[in-house]
């Protein structure tokens, strides 16, 4: 069953909960058979809860992690993490306009922009080319306005309170 009017949605603030949220799109999409895509960059840190269910929902939801361990540097990024998020990045022009997937993840795509990894001309270059039966969801902090303006749905996540003030780490299962 294709999608018959796919949407751009962005998940973006600082606030926790914008790959969580396109995992909960993930998961209700296979629920229906939909085939999904989430390209993750600059995640190389994993691997992440999210593997493991990818694998348990195969084929339906794959997941491609990119990027290297750590923090990429602002405003000049290392070479490395540039190669690695434009070759991230062409994989998921290939998967959005290619015909095999039915949604497309972005996770953290806003993120990659802002640190200069990928020119946001080219991100809009994608969503001008998506087709109407592809769902496009972009993940991350610092969404570009030219994103924001573009998308069909923008959803803020606001940091009102979070414990990982009080000193608890990232939990697995739940943050990792």
């Amino acid at each position: 069953m294709p999608l018959e009017q796919g949407q751009i949605q962005v998940y973006t603030g600082n606030g926790k909960g914008k790959t969580t949220a396109a995992l909960g799109l993930a998961l209700r999409a296979c629920g229906r058979g939909l085939r999904v895509l989430m390209i993750q960059f600059m995640k190389g840190g994993g691997p992440y809860g999210e593997h493991a269910a990818a694998e348990k929902l195969a084929p339906l939801l794959t997941v491609v992690t990119s990027g290297r361990p750590g923090w990429v540097k602002r405003p000049v990024p290392d070479p490395e993490d540039v190669n690695m998020a434009r070759a991230a990045f062409a994989k998921a022009c290939e998967a959005v306009t290619g015909g095999g997937y039915d949604m497309v993840i972005l996770d953290e795509i806003n993120g990659a922009v802002s640190f200069n990894l990928i020119p946001v001309a080219d991100l809009l270059a994608l969503m001008q080319r998506k087709p109407a039966t592809v769902e496009l969801v972009l993940t991350g902090r610092d969404a570009p306005e030219e994103i924001i303006a573009a998308a069909n749905l923008v959803t803020e996540m606001k940091d009102v309170k979070h414990y990982y003030r009080a000193g608890v780490p990232a939990r697995e299962g739940i943050e990792k």
